[in-house]
Parts: C-alpha cells; structure tokens; sequence
C-alpha cells in the first residue's frame, strides 16, 4: 500500500478549449454571429426612438442579453446549430429506428402535414 501513486487532478482541466473555462469556443462564435444582426436592429430601433440613452441602452440589452446567453449556453450542452442539425436531420428521418446496430422500419399511420393533402370530406345530399 505504501508504493501507490497518488495523482491530483486539477480543477481546471476540463478548462481547455473553452473561454473563461466557462463557454465553448463554438458556441462563442455563434453568439458574436446572432449578436451582430441582433446589435444592427437595435441600432435602427436607437434612431428611430426620440428618447434618452438610458432607455436606448436598456431596449439593446433587452434583446441581445437573451439573444447572446441563449447562444453561449445552447441547448443541452450542445451548439444551437449542432442542435438545430440533429433536430433536422431527425424530422427527415423520423420513421427509422435504430435498434442495436440495424435498422427498423417503424409505419404507423401518421399524417404528414408537409407532404399529403387531407382527406376530402363527403357532403350528405339531403
């Protein structure tokens, strides 16, 4: 018992590849990405308003405070676009279930808004 190593692990080494050690690096870049549009309405919103900075500053942090920390944060410890894409990626494919390596077709009549028209309805003739 006496020749065990003893290794510490630091607190910070989950830290890399992250800014502040808090945000990915990612999900930093896809919040300067929604910001910048996000900033530009603010500023046609700022020109447009007839009243005090103050106000000006709240109505912009207003909108880019969610905007940026619902980007840096993303959905379930994944990028909104990674996010996005897998939600995409299983509306397209939604019918098929993978089970152990193979697949499986799963039918059940479901209608499909996108893609089939409703059925006509019959008018009784009285």
């Amino acid at each position: 018992m006496d020749n065990e190593d003893t290794y510490f692990i630091p607190a910070n080494f989950t830290d890399a590849g992250r800014v502040f050690g808090m945000f990915e690096l990612r999900n930093c870049i896809e919040a300067v990405v929604l910001a910048a549009p996000t900033l530009g309405i603010c500023m046609l919103i700022a020109r447009q308003l007839a009243v005090s900075l103050t106000i000006k500053l709240v109505i912009s942090l207003c909108l880019l405070v969610p905007v940026c920390g619902f980007a840096l944060l993303g959905i379930r410890d994944d990028s909104l676009s990674r996010f996005l894409s897998v939600y995409f990626r299983w509306r397209r494919h939604r019918r098929i279930i993978l089970n152990k390596g193979g697949m499986i077709k799963h039918d059940h009549k479901r209608r499909d808004f996108w893609r089939t028209k409703p059925a006509k309805t019959r008018r009784r003739k009285r």
